[in-house]
């Protein structure tokens, strides 16, 4: 168990770097758009959500090195893409090129959306596969958290304060890229796509699996009997709903547009710039504290009561924000509400989605349909911070966020009509669930765990 915590915790240092590589944008938002006097529509385009576009290609096509190189070389190959691109957009001359490298880096944060989930969810047991798969999210949380305390701390150490902020993210980059050079492949993509059964038991013994041998037929016998059916046919048309409204419902509750423009909205309730940031660092905060009282109880707890409670803290927390900014209240209020929301996020959906995407697959599709639900995140996400800059023109922020209170409701109704419970339960046990074909609909009048 020490060694598949220390592989798990070593691979989702990725999350790290996406976490950063998401926040560190908001400090250099503002000064890079006076830099280079774009207008709004071309600042969220090409500066804001470039490295999204990059995502949303890295989700889509993670699938594909994935199941055809492995999850190893996948992951280097993540390690390189961030170390590139944190240099390169650091000494980006123009906007063009600066756009180019982001979404570079962009294409990492997207395949390691499906690669570190799928390689912890396969070497982990099931009694806390929830725990160490979540450490992608505690590791992306803390990551924000270290971007938004390096910008405050950078912030008016000179001119082009803004290209340290983007820089330093190669440190931890090549530091990463060493680490997973020694990490072992997954055994059960090994059996899967390679028929090494007996390396596959291996390393499974070098993971402290009790029973190997047991594990390893089991593992064959899914694979012998998974369905041959393309991705997107009836047999896991289920899964793909689960999964394409998990993800949605993620991005239309405004975490990215609070993530990104954190420092923009806090301006807007009356904070002046400098509080502003700081207060960023606390919404950095308060996501890592929560994220950590998510990765304790969502093998206790489960998934599905993490996802409820969320959804009431997302709605109490995004109507009261929309009010304070309707009446012009706004001032700390708007504050300690976007923390509640930060909360609510961490707790709930934060803690769940990375899991949750990565176990309602068999084997056989994991990487594809951890990819739908990757992919329909990334492109929401991509598409908000595009817009954003844009709606702020047009909309009132109190409007925004009613907005985004009233998806809330729908996601608490997805939750408690559709949502299973998928806690406990091994990959092969919940492929059984429908025949080796993933997970089902919960039975209308039974307990969903």
């Amino acid at each position: 168990m020490k060694k598949i915590t220390f592989w798990s915790i070593t691979v989702a240092v990725a999350g790290f770097l996406f976490g950063f590589d998401t926040a560190v944008i908001s400090g250099a938002d503002q000064p890079i758009q006076r830099v280079w006097d774009t207008s709004p529509l071309f600042h969220g385009l090409f500066i804001m959500s470039s490295a999204l576009w990059g995502t949303v290609i890295g989700a889509l096509a993670g699938n594909y090195p994935c199941d055809k190189f492995g999850r190893k070389a996948t992951l280097i190959l993540i390690g390189a893409l961030y170390f590139v691109s944190a240099l390169g957009s650091a000494v980006a001359p123009d906007p063009y090129s600066f756009a180019v490298l982001r979404f570079i880096g962009g294409i990492g944060v997207g395949i390691s959306s499906v690669a570190v989930p799928a390689y912890i969810s396969e070497i982990a047991p099931a009694e806390s596969r929830g725990r160490l798969v979540a450490t992608y999210q505690f590791q992306l949380v803390f990551g924000i958290l270290v971007a938004f305390l390096s910008n405050y701390l950078l912030s008016g150490i000179g001119e082009h304060d803004w290209r340290i902020m983007l820089g330093v993210e190669a440190i931890p980059a090549l530091i990463y890229l060493l680490m997973v050079f020694r990490m072992p492949e997954s055994p059960r993509w090994l059996i899967l796509y390679r028929g090494e059964t007996a390396k596959a038991k291996v390393i499974f013994d070098e993971l402290g699996e009790k029973d190997s041998s047991a594990l390893v037929r089991e593992i064959e016998a899914e694979a012998q009997t998974a369905s041959k059916d393309n991705l997107f046919s009836r047999t896991y048309l289920f899964p793909i709903l689960l999964v394409f409204l998990l993800a949605a419902f993620n991005q239309i509750s405004g975490i990215n547009f609070i993530i990104y423009y954190a420092p923009r909205v806090f301006e807007l309730a009356g904070l002046d710039a400098s509080t502003s940031l700081l207060s960023t660092a606390g919404v950095g905060l308060v996501n890592l504290v929560f994220t950590m009282a998510g990765l304790y109880l969502i093998d206790k707890a489960g998934r599905k009561t993490l996802m409820f409670i969320g959804s009431l803290g997302y709605i109490l927390s995004l109507s009261v924000v929309s009010w304070a900014f309707s009446t012009g209240t706004g001032g700390m209020l708007v504050v300690f509400f976007v923390f509640a929301f930060i909360a609510s996020h961490a707790i709930g959906q934060g803690a769940v989605i990375w899991v949750f995407i990565a176990e309602v697959f068999p084997n056989s599709v994991r990487s594809k349909g951890t990819s739908v639900g990757t992919g329909t995140h990334w492109v929401l996400a991509a598409a908000i911070t595009l817009l954003m800059p844009y709606f702020l023109t047009q909309f009132e922020p109190g409007q925004i966020f009613m907005f985004f209170a009233f998806m809330m409701v729908l996601q608490l109704l997805f939750t408690v009509k559709l949502m299973p419970e998928t806690k406990g339960k091994t990959l092969e046990q919940l492929a059984e669930l429908s025949g080796k074909r993933g997970v089902t609909a919960p039975v209308q009048g039974a307990p969903s765990a």
